[in-house]
């Protein structure tokens, strides 16, 4: 009985300063919120894989709807990003997944309110520098009736919105697909593409870190990898790149900017 006391002892002393720092993570994560901002044309459900995902690893999570086809997206940005941030205990600060159309409302509110309370963000698949869809569809009433005046905004126009915002001045990882399901949009797009925006033109300057995955604009936030890195890039500012692989198709591309 004595020797069971003595072991337990032991291995309490050894182990309690390790726990501790687990607990002392554990704590501060759950600290923190993420605010999930879907596409254009979406609802918060399309972002339910990274939600339960977030929510897996102990974040806090605010899944972030708004009225992405009713509005420019200068209205939406500041509106829909503090209405989040409200919501979040910790109402200071947030890290930010978005998708698609979702990245370039945060790239739009940092533009107009300061960066000060992004800490990381990850973008899926966003136009960074707009989409050559929109440059041969935006005019057509089809397309204005389904996307709003937000997805007239997208283009590749150098006045365009995604083209007026600048370098971004925030922990940025950028994701973007290399499938298609569309081969009438990819043969607008230059080069790779996800069937609605090019891998060139997901980028953005000031990004720190930027990976193509073999996946397409829909459903980019299901995949196992995507939800991997953005893991990664919440918690160190990179992504991991350890596990890549070689579709044929593709070339792969992998990059931190430290």
């Amino acid at each position: 009985m004595v020797k069971r006391i003595l072991t337990a002892y032991v291995v309490l002393t050894c182990l309690g300063p390790a726990l501790a720092g687990l607990s002392a993570k554990a704590a501060e994560r759950d600290a923190t919120c993420v605010v999930l901002l879907h596409g254009l044309a979406r609802s918060p459900s399309s972002m339910r894989p990274v939600a339960k995902r977030m929510t897996h690893e102990g974040y806090q999570v605010v899944n972030q709807g708004y009225e992405s086809t009713d509005h420019p997206i200068a209205k939406l940005a500041v509106a829909t990003v503090e209405t989040a941030l409200s919501n979040c205990a910790d109402q200071s600060s947030a890290h930010f997944v978005t998708h698609s159309m979702g990245g370039i409302l945060l790239r739009q509110y940092a533009h107009d309110k300061g960066a000060a309370r992004i800490r990381r963000a990850v973008m899926l698949g966003p136009p960074n520098q707009g989409s050559e869809t929109v440059d041969e569809l935006g005019g057509l009433w089809l397309f204005e009736a389904i996307n709003g005046p937000a997805g007239q905004e997208l283009s590749t126009e150098p006045d365009s919105v995604p083209n007026s915002l600048g370098p971004v001045e925030f922990e940025l990882g950028v994701l973007a697909g290399t499938v298609s399901f569309n081969p009438l949009f990819s043969y607008w797009l230059q080069g790779d593409d996800d069937g609605k925006v090019s891998v060139a033109r997901a980028r953005v300057a000031g990004m720190k870190a930027f990976r193509t995955v073999d996946h397409n604009h829909t459903f980019i936030m299901d995949a196992d990898v995507v939800l991997d890195e953005t893991v990664h890039f919440l918690a160190h500012g990179t992504f991991d790149c350890s596990d890549q692989s070689k579709p044929p198709a593709h070339h792969e591309i992998c990059e931190n900017h430290l």
